[in-house]
């Protein structure tokens, strides 16, 4: 019996590996006839028959259906699920000589490497990392010398390139160890450039890094673009949020004042979100501090005291303290969610200021609660 996976293109046998099968309309190879229902993913173009079978070649120009989804995944929806099936890919006329680039099955990740690779012949070995990209894969363990070596012998690679080479990307490094994955598989590990975009050079310059594709940067656009999945995130949360302000506001206050009082906390909460979510990445060079929870801190403090004097004719003292404080703790815990997100902070870095700051966090929300609800008693 063979089962389609049709989101990968591939069929898979009960008492074996997978075969790649066809695509489009025509019959995949292996099977003879065409299957009624059966399609590919858009961005394989056709089948490149090797000793280990058929490889799926895809394209090196990004589809428009391409551009939407990484939007939508750039948004938020869908992008848990945005993601490839692991396993080898071929671009190009790739032949046996033809190098070998390892990546991530994040869809993201995976186009900005074939994109880069047109009018290059080469290999691309998918892992699976969940659909997380390179460098949090990395950080996970998902990326990893165990995974280079079993997607190296499941896709039968050995067979398919007289070379033992294997490029990674710089920034999978701390998931990987070179001399390890020697031993685990027969392939040598050189590490690519930090970014696609310098991969042609890299080529080019006899696989030798240039200046610069050893170091990466960021940019306002690059921290602009984390922005809306960071915000898409907090949609639920933010309703349960709502909800609760106003119940909170109604303790001692009465339902009467809840609305008033809910909607002035409520306020508070998106003036947070905007320090912690917008703020912190947008103006990350110019805060001060180099934890991002202090830099969240810092801008949740001034939206929470810009809250406390515009607001200050609807409230009372307590009530005012209450604000700043939960302004300043919760854009401290939203700009740390940007940290693993960062090219300029470790795994190991973002463990310990996560041990750090979220005690004092959840001590700063209980105390504006806290002050909140005292509050109503008061008035």
């Amino acid at each position: 019996m063979k089962i389609i996976d049709l989101s990968s293109g591939r069929i898979q046998s009960e008492s074996g590996p997978d075969v790649s099968c066809g695509c489009g309309g025509a019959p995949p190879p292996k099977i003879g006839k065409p299957i009624p229902g059966y399609s590919l993913c858009g961005f394989v173009e056709g089948f490149t028959e090797t000793p280990a079978g058929p490889v799926p070649r895809v394209k090196t120009r990004l589809s428009p259906k391409d551009w939407a989804g990484a939007a939508l995944a750039r948004l938020g929806p869908g992008r848990q699920d945005y993601k490839v099936s692991p396993g080898l890919y071929s671009v190009g006329g790739a032949g046996p000589d033809s190098p070998v680039f390892v990546t991530a099955n994040y869809k993201l990740t995976f186009d900005a490497l074939r994109k880069e690779l047109s009018g290059i012949s080469a290999w691309i070995l998918v892992l699976d990392t969940d659909g997380v990209n390179v460098w949090c894969a990395a950080g996970k363990g998902t990326f990893s010398t165990g995974e280079v070596c079993r997607r190296v012998a499941e896709s039968g690679l050995a067979a398919v390139v007289s070379h033992r080479e294997l490029i990674l990307p710089q920034l999978g490094a701390p998931g990987v160890s070179a001399r390890e994955v020697k031993k685990g598989c027969g392939f040598s590990v050189s590490w690519g450039p930090v970014r696609a975009s310098d991969i042609r050079a890299y080529i080019e310059n006899g696989k030798k890094a240039g200046p610069g594709m050893r170091s990466i940067d960021f940019p306002l656009l690059r921290r602009l673009v984390l922005i809306p999945v960071e915000v898409s995130l907090l949609a639920r949360p933010t309703a349960v949020i709502f909800v609760s302000a106003l119940l909170l506001s109604a303790i001692g206050a009465g339902f009467g004042a809840s609305l008033g009082r809910g909607l002035t906390l409520f306020y508070a909460y998106a003036l947070a979100v905007l320090a912690g979510a917008v703020a912190v990445p947008a103006l990350l060079p110019v805060i001060p501090g180099r934890a991002f929870s202090v830099k969240g801190a810092i801008t949740g403090a001034v939206a929470g005291l810009f809250a406390a004097l515009f607001w200050r004719s609807r409230m009372i003292f307590p009530e005012m303290l209450a604000v700043l404080a939960l302004a300043t703790v919760l854009s401290s815990y939203l700009a740390m969610n940007f940290t693993g997100a960062t090219p300029i902070t470790s795994p190991t870095g973002v463990e310990r200021e996560m041990r750090k700051a979220i005690p004092f966090q959840a001590a700063g929300l209980a105390i504006s609660l806290g002050l909140w609800v005292t509050a109503g008693f008061l008035r």
